[in-house]
């Protein structure tokens, strides 16, 4: 049995959530924006508090390690490293892209079928970055990358090869401005989901049963600053 701090400040969100192996105890969050800095330690203790949980109960700190906000990363992950420095626990660290993908998956399975969405078919999940700029990474039905986590413009090839045959769900806050660019058929855009912690359980369970913890001392956020437009990535049905 282990308690996790989950911290997401990739995004527009500030959010925490406090998990017992894989079930959440309590969720807390923010939009107000530019924010982070001062919301994070508040909304850590009232989650800790909610939950009758103290620090030292924790067996592990799960912080969103990007792409997404330079600034709101660097608070998440500085306030990660300092508490888990403190209590002497490990760190895990979490792609911000996979935890929406998951979070997705479960709590819009009903929604996902209505749609028309099958094991076969795939989400792209795409972070805005300003202008046509996205950070995104292409999930199957498991949730399971099945591509890089990258930087690109949005373009009306995207994905294309990949949805001759089978439809790609669109999701996350690149989604809106990718919709009208991207005009396959076989692309479904799913609007309003952003990254929050409590989606980053399953995979905190996932690393902290398997041990696998970060380098408290050099972990850095994952920064994706360049963004391409050259040639399209290897298509991942050959």
């Amino acid at each position: 049995m282990a308690y996790v701090l989950n911290i997401e400040t990739s995004g527009e969100i500030c959010s925490v959530a406090v998990s017992k192996d894989d079930v959440l105890l309590n969720s807390l969050e923010s939009e107000e924006k530019q924010s982070h800095a001062a919301t994070l330690t508040r909304l850590i203790e009232e989650a800790l508090l909610n939950s009758n949980i103290k620090i030292e109960n924790l067996g592990a700190i799960a912080v969103s390690k990007g792409p997404g906000s330079y600034t709101g990363l660097r608070i998440g992950v500085s306030t990660a490293k300092g508490i888990c420095y403190a209590q002497s626990i490990p760190l895990i660290a979490i792609n911000s892209l996979e935890s929406l993908a998951k979070g997705i998956l479960k709590k819009e399975k009903n929604n996902l079928e209505y749609l028309g969405f099958t094991d076969d078919d795939f989400i792209c999940i795409m972070t805005d970055a300003r202008r046509m700029e996205v950070y995104t990474a292409l999930f199957d039905a498991k949730g399971k990358a099945v591509s890089e986590t990258s930087a690109m413009i949005v373009n009306e090839k995207m994905h294309e090869s990949v949805m001759q045959i089978r439809k790609v769900f669109f999701a996350g806050t690149g989604a809106e401005k990718a919709s009208s660019i991207i005009k396959n058929q076989n692309a479904v855009f799913l609007y309003g989901f952003k990254a929050r912690a409590e989606d980053m359980i399953p995979s905190a369970f996932e690393s902290f049963s398997n041990k696998s913890f970060e380098n408290t001392a050099y972990f850095e956020p994952y920064y994706l600053k360049d963004f391409f437009t050259s040639k399209p990535k290897k298509d991942i049905l050959k």
